[in-house]
């Protein structure tokens, strides 16, 4: 045996695992397995936080129980909150793009968790530790319960952040509301002259339209709270007695701050993705919100001379390699892709919902993944397009003043006083001067 490498025996025989690492065999065969994206399970930090925090409760649970001794207990719950705190980020290199139902996920955890445990408790590494993966740290659990339950409660901490992330763009978008309350400007539908308005009435509604969604989101956490936590294999329950299934939620809700409950049917929750497509149809409504209000910026800051260009945006890079002096809407144009990206990510997930079969959905590693990526890249994109332009966006007075007063707004001022035909005949003799 290499000095560099520790030899471990997993149901399918022997496998090679660093010397220097916490994971196991079936750690090891999955990065083997699944050379896929490149992206691990260190890129969902909320997902490995709240799997920690699942480990924990069951182990207060089945100690409990009289299933696992205090000692083992302790060290496995010091071993999680080591994991919590990120000690052991680098430990979690199963690729993202995985088979098994997340059985290698909740592997990766177990093993980790035991390695650790185990050297608290002055032992070692590998097949000698002391405390062991699967009897101790996996006890009265199955991956359907632990790993669905964990998926679950991660998304509402990353929901939360993209919350946070919309409210202060809307902040920003309310702040310019304010700055630009006098300045009237040309409103338009379908590209077309239409009313007057003020610049102002613009992006209060850009604002308005945001925070509609911080409360959606914000309604969608308590599709997450119900778990199948004890519902151990597919739901039955097997290998969990019915006082350690009471006790685990108990502890998750302590550890976690969160109020989880059970799911009525542990045999539908096992499978059913609803919460999830529910949760990514709302981030799509959002990125398509998003991208209509960048979509207006660059129109409103079309030109300079040649297009609307009632905003300035701010100058962030150089546009063109050839022709001097032009600058481009990149904030808004990043936002936009970010938000297409975002649409994909949600036909992935409805996809995968179906994809289950019979009594468990084996895609869910897909789901989960596709949903923080979704959740992550907005809130970034949020992030950079509320400090790089929205806070730095100007108004062109001249430019708003002189497309209202060019225009054909005011005609719809007239019809209460001399009538809708007499008003549009005023309207074609303007346009044909």
């Amino acid at each position: 045996m290499s000095i560099d490498n520790r030899i471990e025996h997993d149901p399918l025989g022997s496998v090679s695992v660093p010397s220097n690492r916490y994971y196991g065999a079936q750690t090891a065969r999955a990065i083997d397995n699944f050379p896929i994206s490149g992206i691990t399970l260190k890129s969902m930090p909320w997902v490995i936080q709240a799997l920690a925090r699942v480990k924990m409760a069951a182990a207060q649970a089945n100690c409990e129980e009289g299933l696992l001794s205090s000692a083992k207990r302790d060290a496995i719950l010091q071993a999680c909150h080591e994991v919590l705190s990120g000690m052991h980020d680098d430990e979690f290199l199963v690729d993202v793009f995985q088979g098994g139902a997340g059985t290698s996920t909740n592997m990766n955890m177990n093993e980790v968790l035991a390695n650790r445990a185990s050297e608290l408790l002055g032992g070692g590494r590998g097949e000698g530790r002391l405390v062991h993966p699967n009897d101790d740290v996996n006890r009265s659990q199955s991956t359907n319960d632990a790993y669905a339950t964990a998926v679950r409660l991660s998304m509402i901490p990353a929901s939360r952040q993209l919350r946070d992330a919309l409210a202060i763009l809307a902040a920003a978008l309310n702040a310019k509301a304010e700055e630009f309350a006098e300045i009237r400007k040309l409103g338009r539908t379908q590209l077309q002259d239409a009313v007057p308005m003020t610049l102002g009435h613009e992006f209060a509604a850009f604002a308005s339209t945001v925070l509609e969604d911080c409360d959606r989101l914000r309604e969608t956490e308590r599709l997450f709270l119900e778990v199948n936590l004890g519902g151990t294999a597919i739901g039955t329950g097997i290998a969990a007695t019915s006082s350690y299934r009471a006790g685990v939620l108990e502890h998750l809700s302590r550890n976690s701050g969160l109020p989880v409950v059970r799911s009525k049917d542990l045999f539908e929750a096992s499978w059913d993705m609803g919460a999830f497509m529910l949760h990514m149809g709302l981030l799509k409504r959002i990125a398509a919100k998003l991208s209509k209000i960048a979509n207006d910026f660059r129109l409103l800051a079309s030109g300079p001379r040649g297009g609307i260009g009632e905003i300035v945006l701010p100058a962030l890079q150089p546009g063109s390699s050839l022709m001097p002096g032009k600058v481009n809407p990149v904030a808004a144009e990043a936002l936009n892709q970010v938000c297409f990206y975002v649409y994909g990510l949600d036909t992935t997930v409805g996809m995968a919902a179906e994809a289950g079969q019979l009594q468990l959905n084996a895609m869910e590693p897909i789901i989960v993944f596709s949903s923080h990526n979704a959740m992550e890249l907005l809130r970034k994109a949020v992030v950079a397009f509320t400090k790089t332009c929205v806070e730095g966006v100007q108004a062109n007075v001249s430019k708003c003043e002189a497309n209202l007063m060019s225009s054909t707004a005011f005609a719809t001022e007239l019809v209460t006083s001399m009538g809708y035909e007499a008003a549009a005949k005023v309207v074609k003799e303007k346009l044909a001067s």
